[in-house]
């Protein structure tokens, strides 16, 4: 199988003024500014598969969109190789524009006062779309989306949730093959992120489309990806499954309870710490290697109806790998 994409040794320098605090600092920075190198990414090396969807995860300032910036060809990199679907992204070729679509839920290519048919119209002018082909992805979309209703709202009037749903539309009408997901559901309800989840998945399986996921939802990259690239200061820390993040950095297992009558939490107590308690619902966590132990104790000990052991939420697992990091 090839590869879609390739970064070897890539790095990101830029120059940022230097500031001194107070009043009296920002009026000399005025006229006699100090700048200083800001090292953004050192050396990050990884490649995906075509086909392949990954989560590309890390704390705010890690580098994830300096990357999918120069994956993208908005940047330049300072050095390094990266090549995407066999272009070299910050050429800026119109052969690799056409393969490739940068989703940024912060940000809309929507025009905000129109209705979004005239920004899909525009992308099939811009992409040079053949009308019949362009017509079968529009609708093919819009029902997967389930959006007609809202084609000829203007833009400013819809939710966030809708807006983002037309988004992916304008962003997937020309069928690019290597897609740059940066906070897809950022703002969305529970219903629409899963919505947008779904459509992702099945986006990918249908058309065989390479995934880069950056996602502070750790419900997206869970829900999606089965590897995880994790950048941390400009640098890759860890690259592989997302059960083996899960196995390394992980230190409890959740054991959930449902309990017949009332229960002594001071005994309950001594076999793990007692994380949420709303009878007959209870929530312990407890070392992951005394699990066993303590769901045979909890069994063996107290009115148990009910027992599930499950790993601990990869929220608490990713500020493990950060060192409580956000």
């Amino acid at each position: 199988m090839e590869r879609a994409v390739i970064v070897e040794r890539l790095t990101k320098e830029f120059e940022v003024r230097e500031r001194r605090p107070g009043l009296s600092g920002a009026l000399t920075s005025i006229f006699s500014s100090k700048t200083k190198m800001v090292k953004a990414l050192k050396g990050v090396s990884f490649s995906l598969d075509e086909g392949e969807m990954i989560g590309f995860i890390g704390p705010n300032g890690a580098g994830k969109t300096t990357t999918l910036k120069i994956l993208s060809g908005v940047l330049h990199p300072t050095q390094g190789f990266v090549q995407v679907a066999g272009y070299t992204p910050w050429e800026r070729r119109h052969d690799y524009l056409r393969q490739i679509s940068l989703v940024m839920g912060q940000k809309n290519q929507l025009w905000w006062d129109l209705p979004a048919s005239e920004t899909f119209e525009l992308n099939r002018a811009i992409y040079e779309i053949p009308e019949k082909v362009y017509k079968r992805s529009l609708d093919e979309l819009i029902e997967v989306l389930k959006v007609e209703k809202y084609l000829n709202t203007p833009v400013r009037r819809l939710s966030l949730g809708q807006r983002m749903r037309l988004e992916l539309i304008a962003a997937l009408l020309h069928k690019p093959k290597v897609i740059f997901l940066d906070e897809p559901t950022i703002g969305l309800d529970v219903v629409a992120q899963q919505k947008v989840r779904d459509f992702i998945r099945q986006y990918n399986k249908k058309n065989k489309a390479t995934v880069i996921l950056t996602s502070h939802n750790m419900d997206d990259v869970a829900d999606l990806a089965k590897r995880v690239v994790v950048i941390d200061k400009g640098g890759i820390v860890f690259d592989g499954a997302l059960s083996d993040l899960v196995g390394r950095f992980a230190k409890k297992k959740i054991i959930k309870i449902c309990v017949e009558g009332s229960v002594d939490y001071k005994k309950l107590e001594r076999i793990g710490t007692i994380e949420e308690a709303k009878m007959p619902l209870v929530t312990l966590s407890v070392p992951r290697g005394a699990a066993k132990m303590a769901a045979a104790e909890l069994l063996q000990s107290f009115p148990i109806e009910d027992l599930t052991i499950e790993e601990e939420p990869l929220e608490s697992v990713i500020r493990q790998v950060f060192g409580g990091k956000g």
